[in-house]
């Protein structure tokens, strides 16, 4: 069937912000399809609130909106671009339940557009628990006993029915978001009212437990000729329970006899059928091994998570195709490299595919390590291996949590059997390598069958793994024996983890293998869908596969798994490198290991090499390939820590040096090359244990700001107010030591904060914006929000910012993108650090100031002078606030306080005319949205009270009723502001948690600061996150907030593209690589 041509122009609704169940693969997604689209000649609108991703720049969709993503701007761009058609399924959940929503508010009847790939009535089939349930009742497939309710009563009356533990299912959700396994009726009433609360419709399932079945997973693909093909099978090794967000997981399945994935088969076209789903469907089902019950869990009518995984799994771009096929192109005319067409795909390789997640605990103080039905994780990696054991081992080498094997985590390996049995007891992101040592510690197979329902093959797997080792271990402190060595490096051991069971440097490891021949060989994954395409991984069981042209190449090392403090601004700096590469004439080689990213699809560079970010795989791959250099700096913190090693290695490394990297993250360093330029810094010292950090402390004078040394994110940084606090935090710190000292710097109170990215050739810089934080000094960059251009810095600072930015970048030779942050505290401009290589900024300022950053400082390392971009400075006539993403819904029981600890997960963005509203904009997309009306709660800190006087009064005149704490409120009235006092907590009834959960609190400002205020109010703050209230911690936030709402009032700002944006500052049509 050929394309429709009865539409010409498709709205595509992006996902949003970065959040924990809705990550960057809807990017991967949204950016494939824009390309299949683009190719039949359709005209792209795209709508999305995430300035950090590939998919919003200008190139990618031919209008592109950066707009908080609800009705009411849907609905207004609609009307501006009038769309004939919406595909709805390339956006997670957010597009998904946006499109439900447009059909039912009559938007798209309205406005004649047409949703193709899945109907409205389908979105609720596959959504809607209730009519869900139905549908497959009607088709004749098992479910888990359960019910719909609405409230805590009635879903109390239905777990006693189906007797606990229970499963709640919030509709309309994503990662399990509200949602829980609940063993009694007092856990039953707190996860239903938080799931009542997360459901756009207030609905939650009620559901029998199936803990401890299988749970497993097709990704299937249906057309308009109704033909239907499975993408992918994947087995889950964790079981039920687990949010398959934070399940480990294998493809293709390794354990299900071929029969019982037939009939799953059969289920899941039963399924599309009956939904009508043209494109992708990933479905989920649970098997009980003991009696072969399979119950249908849920489907996702959608692209997902998943369907990035089984994308990258077996070389089917499960979105690419889907784009074609919501637009009438059917299988049979798309290509397929074995058979001819894709009717007849079907899933094959010889190879086994790892998923394993990442996930960031230690960020979030207060929170338990356990894994549950909602999703916890950050980010994920993915790994290829011709085994299991090879394929796992590496994906553990994969997650840079510091491990590069199984064995020794924490302190599990001193730990007896029972203790070991007992860690157990609750999955917990630790689970695979307790269960190491538990096997290491004579532990049957059986026993962890029984406690982690995890199927026995994989644990024998696993005891194959700790045999091998202990074999390993009789040998520390020499080599290995070579049959020994050849028999690890098939099974997946790391070169840096046998040095490490050894005693011996990973060097010596890599001399004595490579001696014996022992080396990385290459095989592929073809891709289908269309010609001649290909990616590749490596493996020690088998015979290199994989030619190695003789162009001119440069390889470009990505920056792994998600991460807090390292996600999608680094993969959108990677993309742009490998773009502007390519256009330069060399062939681009991508190494990277997530699979929900842009960097790791198939044609994003010529050569896409699927493989941990370590020494031994990056050195193997610069063996093989020879480029003329590799790029380091755009990858985050990943690629920078092994700059070093490389360039001992003999490896070049393009752009700035590895030296000059290590000068900016040497805080000793960096301070002697300050005082030699003049430039002033906040007092510090460094410090390698607690005598040393208490004389610090004395000289320098309290408030101070401590944290380790090289860390990306702000890991492990606090304010410490006095020595109490000084010594708890060295008490606690991670390895404290000469090697890897504190740093310890004066922390300016009530400075504001600014950064600025520029770009330098290595003598000439050019700095495209300067960034006001809208938070004071004390939270981390990553998690305040920040304007463009300044708000308030006078135009002195500014100046200062620029010629201070452009010293500083000349002395280091910079090549490249360097990002340096500031203070200005009592009218002086102090520099707080200097970063060297592309920071979480660089999307944010090419969008806002239409200058192509990434693009740029790849042409600046290849040698051509910065002179020659013909780039000036240029006034914008708008304003570009980003406001961070925080995912404290997540973490119920932890303080959601913003700190100089990174927190954030993603990050939205607001343009418009003026900062308030484009402030106003910023928060409308972060969610939830300012309030125009109604009632503000305001408690906060004595040193606060100055400046939220000022805010009342404005909330005032705007007509809001005050509600404030009792110190806040005498404060108030005292200053003229009318206000009412309300109790808290622990003051009688009614109080604050009666006003929030009545619904009668419309916004509320807490600012907690210093050392008691750190612990008070807790409760209003997560009271806030449960129930939606926007809340504000900072007195600046609350500053803005009051402006934006003053603002907005007065009218609403209008939308527009970024190519309208662009054009304002004089720019034309974007450059080539934007094009892709």
């Amino acid at each position: 069937m050929p394309r429709r041509d009865d539409i010409k122009k498709i709205m595509i609704i992006g996902s949003g912000p970065i959040v924990i169940g809705q990550a960057c693969e809807f990017d991967y997604s949204g950016t494939q399809a824009c390309k299949a689209l683009r190719a039949l000649g359709y005209k792209i609108v795209l709508v999305n609130s995430n300035p950090a991703t590939i998919m919003t720049d200008p190139g990618i969709a031919d209008a592109t909106y950066i707009e908080p993503l609800n009705v009411q701007t849907l609905a207004e761009i609609i009307e501006k671009e009038r769309p004939d058609a919406l595909l709805p399924n390339l956006g997670g959940q957010t597009g998904l339940n946006l499109s439900s929503q447009l059909a039912k508010a009559g938007v798209l009847a309205k406005f004649g557009v047409r949703i193709v790939g899945v109907e409205a009535d389908a979105i609720e089939k596959g959504e809607d628990r209730i009519i869900f349930k139905e549908t497959m009742k009607k088709l004749g497939i098992d479910m888990p006993r359960s019910e719909a309710v609405y409230s805590a009563a009635d879903a109390e009356r239905v777990a006693s029915g189906l007797g606990y533990p229970v499963v709640i299912r919030p509709a309309y959700t994503l990662g399990g978001t509200g949602g829980g396994l609940v063993y009694n009726v007092e856990e039953l009433r707190v996860v239903v009212s938080r799931g009542i609360a997360a459901s756009i419709v207030g609905q939650v399932l009620i559901e029998e437990s199936v803990l401890g079945w299988e749970e497993l997973e097709l990704e299937v693909v249906r057309d308009s000729k109704d033909q239907i093909i499975t993408v992918c099978f994947i087995e889950n090794v964790d079981a039920m329970g687990v949010h398959t967000g934070d399940s480990f997981c294998v493809a293709p399945m390794l354990n299900v006899p071929p029969e019982l994935q037939k009939k799953l088969q059969e289920y899941s076209y039963r399924i599309v059928r009956a939904i009508g789903v043209i494109g992708g469907t990933n479905i989920q089902f649970a098997h009980d091994p003991r009696t072969g019950r399979v119950v249908i869990i849920e489907i996702n009518p959608r692209t997902s998570r998943s369907s990035a995984l089984a994308s990258k799994a077996t070389g089917f771009p499960i979105a690419f195709i889907s784009a074609q096929l919501a637009c009438g192109i059917t299988l049979d005319e798309i290509p397929y490299w074995r058979d001819g067409t894709l009717e007849k795909y079907t899933p094959s390789g010889d190879y086994v595919v790892v998923k394993f997640a990442r996930w960031a605990f230690e960020k979030f103080k207060g929170a338990q390590d356990r894994l549950g039905t909602q999703m916890k994780a950050v980010g994920e990696v993915m790994s290829i291996g011709k085994n299991y054991k090879e394929a796992f081992q590496k994906a553990i080498r994969s997650l840079e949590i510091g491990r590069h094997g199984l064995g020794f985590a924490k302190d599990f390996n001193r730990k007896s059997a029972d203790e070991l049995l007992g860690l157990l007891k609750e999955a917990t992101s630790e689970r695979q390598f307790i269960m190491y040592e538990a096997l290491r510690k004579g532990v049957s197979v059986e026993a962890l069958y029984e406690r982690t329902h995890i199927k026995p093959w994989f644990i024998r797997q696993m005891k194959e793994l700790v045999d091998l080792e202990e074999k390993i271990l009789a040998h520390k402190g020499k080599a290995l024996p070579d049959a020994l060595l050849a028999q690890a490096k098939k099974d997946g051991f790391a070169d840096a983890y046998l040095g490490r069971l050894l005693g011996l440097p990973e060097a010596r490891i890599r001399e004595h293998r490579k001696r014996l021949g022992i080396v990385e060989a290459w095989d592929q994954v073809p891709v289908s869908g269309v010609k001649d395409a290909a990616y590749y991984y490596s493996t020690y069981n088998g015979a290199d596969k994989v030619a190695a042209s003789s162009r001119r190449k440069v390889i470009v090392l990505g920056g792994g798994p998600n991460r807090i403090g390292q996600g999608i601004e680094f993969d959108y700096c990677c993309v742009h490198a490998a773009f502007t590469l390519r256009d330069a004439g060399y062939e681009t080689i991508m190494v990277n290991c997530n699979p929900e990213t842009v960097s790791t699809d198939y044609d994003t560079s010529d050569k896409l090499y699927f493989e941990p970010l370590t020494m031994e795989d990056v050195l193997s791959i610069y063996e093989k390939e020879k480029p003329e250099g590799v790029i380091v700096q755009f990858g985050g913190q990943t690629p920078l820590n092994l700059a070093n090693d490389l360039a001992a290695a003999g490896v070049r490394i393009l752009g700035t040096t590895p030296d000059t990297i290590d000068l900016a993250e040497d805080r000793d360093r960096f301070r002697k090359m300050m005082d030699r330029l003049g430039i002033l810094m906040p007092e510090s010292a460094m410090a390698s244990n607690i005598g040393e950090a208490l004389e610090a402390a004395g000289n320098i004078g309290y408030p101070l700001m401590v944290r380790p040394s090289y860390v990306l994110g702000g890991r492990g940084m606090e304010i410490v107010y006095d020595e109490d606090g000084l010594r708890t935090y060295v008490d606690t710190a991670a390895s404290v030591s000469p090697d890897r000292p504190i740093l310890i710097d004066k922390f300016l109170e009530d400075a504001i904060e600014a950064e600025a990215d520029a770009l330098s050739d290595g003598a000439s810089t050019f700095v495209p914006a300067v960034m006001e934080h809208i938070e004071l000094a004390g939270i981390h960059s990553g998690d305040s929000a920040c304007v463009i251009p300044p708000a308030t810095l006078t135009g002195k600072h500014i100046r200062a910012i620029e010629e201070l930015t452009a010293r500083i970048a000349r002395e280091l030779k910079v090549v490249g993108v360097i990002n340096i942050q500031y203070a200005i505290a009592k009218d002086t401009v102090y520099v707080l650090e200097a970063n060297p290589r592309a920071s979480r900024t660089v999307p944010l300022v090419s969008k806002v100031c239409a200058v192509s950053m990434a693009r740029i400082a790849t042409e600046l390392m290849l040698g051509r002078p910065l002179a020659s971009f013909g780039l000036a400075a240029r006034r914008a006539p708008h304003f570009g606030v980003k406001e961070a993403v925080l995912p404290f819904n997540m973490f119920p029981d932890v303080d959601p306080v913003l700190g100089p600890e990174m927190r954030s997960t993603g990050e939205v963005l607001g343009m418009a005319p003026s900062f308030g509203l484009a402030y106003f904009k910023a928060e409308e997309a972060a969610q939830p949205a300012l309030p125009l009306k109604g009632t503000v709660l305001l408690s906060v800190t004595d040193a606060d009270k100055k400046a939220i006087a000022a805010v009342g009064r404005q909330f005032q005149a705007l007509g809001f009723r005050i509600l404030a704490t009792a110190g806040t409120c005498d404060y108030l009235q005292k200053q003229g502001v009318l206000c009412e006092k309300i109790l808290k907590m622990h003051e009688g009834r009614p109080n604050i948690g009666d006003a929030v959960t009545n619904g009668e609190i419309h916004l509320i400002i807490n600012t907690p600061a210093g050392k008691q205020s750190q612990y008070d109010d807790s409760y209003i703050r997560k009271a806030a996150i449960k129930y939606r209230i926007p809340y504000i911690t900072t007195s600046a936030a609350a500053r803005a907030a009051v402006q934006g709402i003053g603002e907005h009032r007065k009218g609403r700002a209008g939308v527009k593209s970024l190519q309208e944006y662009h054009r304002d500052l004089g720019v034309g049509k974007p450059g080539k690589d934007s094009e892709r």
